[in-house]
């Protein structure tokens, strides 16, 4: 979706995204594949969205927050273009949205304090009165629908890529991982 939506801007754009998300990870998972998912690939840039499941599982939001944060430092050391998106609150579990609010909160203060972009997932898919999931963006609450992933790769266009697609010529390639803790 986020290819598409840049090659809707730039025709001349050609892009490789690369999917490494799987089905009920966790970060501590994403963390322990990250040099043979992201670093061997050598991307330019890398979209990392993980916490929804750990968060689930009831794990506390500081190791959460420290795996994000082991592979936030490995993409910056190696040069990657790194990309933090919040997790998206959630409908029908009120009790999980405070630690959603908590590590989107420790997701934004790195990202600002590295110069980071940090994308908003979480105010994308909220609604803002009751900072609960939008219920047009997903069928049970918990996992997002089509219409939810298309909001996030939106968001993400709109709020890390759009400002750079001027930037690309017709002979660029990038390659742009996308890391989800949730597949579709």
């Amino acid at each position: 979706m986020i290819r598409d939506s840049i090659a809707k801007t730039r025709k001349s754009v050609r892009l490789q995204v690369i999917n490494k998300g799987l089905n009920g990870d966790l970060t501590e998972g994403m963390l322990s594949r990250f040099g043979r998912d992201v670093l061997l690939l050598s991307p330019s840039h890398v979209i990392i969205l993980g916490g929804t499941n750990d968060i689930g599982w009831g794990i506390p939001v500081t190791e959460i927050y420290s795996n994000l944060e082991g592979m936030y430092d490995k993409a910056i050391h190696h040069g990657i273009r790194l990309i933090a998106c919040a997790v998206p609150s959630i409908l029908g579990y009120d009790s999980l949205i405070p630690p959603r609010v908590r590590l989107n909160k420790m997701i934004h203060n790195y990202c600002k304090a590295k110069g980071a972009k940090y994308v908003d997932l979480f105010s994308a898919t909220a609604d803002a009165t009751t900072q609960r999931l939008s219920s047009k963006y997903s069928n049970d609450g918990l996992h997002l629908s089509a219409e939810g992933y298309r909001k996030v790769a939106e968001t993400i266009f709109k709020e890390a890529f759009l400002p750079f697609t001027n930037t690309f010529t017709g002979n660029s390639e990038s390659a742009v991982r996308q890391d989800r803790q949730e597949g579709t």
